[in-house]
């Protein structure tokens, strides 16, 4: 299977720490690099991560607070000193065109590549990005302001050729791409091979969803079905609950109840909140709930 991994940047929440950078990761999937949140230091992040920044195609924005976005300006500055010239896709919310295009005047004129903004309605689960193997899809969250996680999901690929089943029926080479499309094969005598014994099943598909920031929706849940792994948020533990609940943000209690009624594979948390010098107590708790949950740590590296 290819790789599909999730490169941890930043999990911390609005203040910075000693241990934490403000949110951002980037999503490795079938050959391709997408970031998803940008906050204050993320470029410094990207240079640890060993990750080129040429590799980057598309930034993506949860919404405008600026533990998400701080750092995008200053990212897209040294993309140009780097002698960028592929275009640089952003999707954001719509309302953060009118204050990037500004940014952009002010800061970053004379770039010699193309930004291209896309905004997104966060109101809705939309498709914003779609390819010939993966899709990206909006979800609605709940927070102070209008937030979308995303949906990073595979298509599903072709059939796998198993060669000694060709060589044993006599099948030329010629027929290795209407195998793998799952078509049949017919010899000479008319006589039908089935697809299924001179081919193998396709690779499963998988799929990551990033939900930060957002207060508990139980009806979230439905929104996830079957994700293989979930980015939460878990900014505080339950005897914290009131500050959740007055801030719109999720317990680690609660992200793990999102995660197994979704029934997810794994779930990763993370925008801590500042207080947690030590997030076992937040792993403690979601674990009480969905047992295969793991905490997200800068520069920490999950596969999905």
């Amino acid at each position: 299977m290819q790789p599909f991994k999730i490169h941890i940047l930043g999990c911390g929440s609005a203040v910075p720490t000693g241990h934490h950078r403000p949110s951002s990761q980037i999503v490795e999937i079938r050959g391709k690099y997408f970031m998803i949140d940008c906050g204050e230091g993320t470029q410094e992040q990207v240079r640890r991560s060993g990750i080129g920044f040429s590799k980057i195609s598309a930034v993506f924005i949860s919404h405008i607070h600026g533990d998400h976005v701080l750092g995008l300006i200053g990212m897209i500055s040294t993309f140009g000193l780097q002698g960028r010239t592929a275009p640089l896709h952003i999707y954001g919310p719509k309302d953060y065109e009118e204050l990037f295009n500004m940014e952009k005047r002010v800061f970053c004129s004379t770039l010699d590549y193309d930004i291209i903004f896309h905004p997104v309605d966060t109101s809705k689960r939309t498709v914003i990005f779609e390819d010939r193997s993966i899709t990206v899809e909006t979800i609605p969250l709940h927070h102070r302001m209008p937030c979308s996680g995303f949906l990073f999901k595979e298509k599903a690929g072709n059939r796998h050729i198993n060669p000694e089943m060709m060589d044993f029926y006599g099948v030329p080479r010629s027929q290795i791409n209407n195998l793998r499309l799952g078509i049949d094969w017919i010899n000479e005598n008319g006589e039908t091979i089935p697809n299924e014994r001179l081919t193998k099943p396709a690779d499963p598909t998988r799929s990551y969803a990033y939900c930060s920031d957002t207060r508990y929706m139980p009806a979230l849940a439905k929104e996830l079905a079957g994700v293989t792994t979930l980015y939460h948020e878990a900014t505080y533990c339950e005897d914290m609950k009131d500050k959740a609940v007055k801030y719109l943000h999720s317990t680690a209690r609660e992200a793990a109840m999102t995660a197994k009624a979704a029934g997810v594979e794994k779930l990763l948390i993370g925008h801590y909140s500042q207080r947690y010098i030590d997030e076992k107590p937040l792993l403690n708790e979601a674990k009480e709930v969905f047992d295969n949950t793991y905490l997200c740590d800068e520069l920490k590296i999950f596969n999905v």
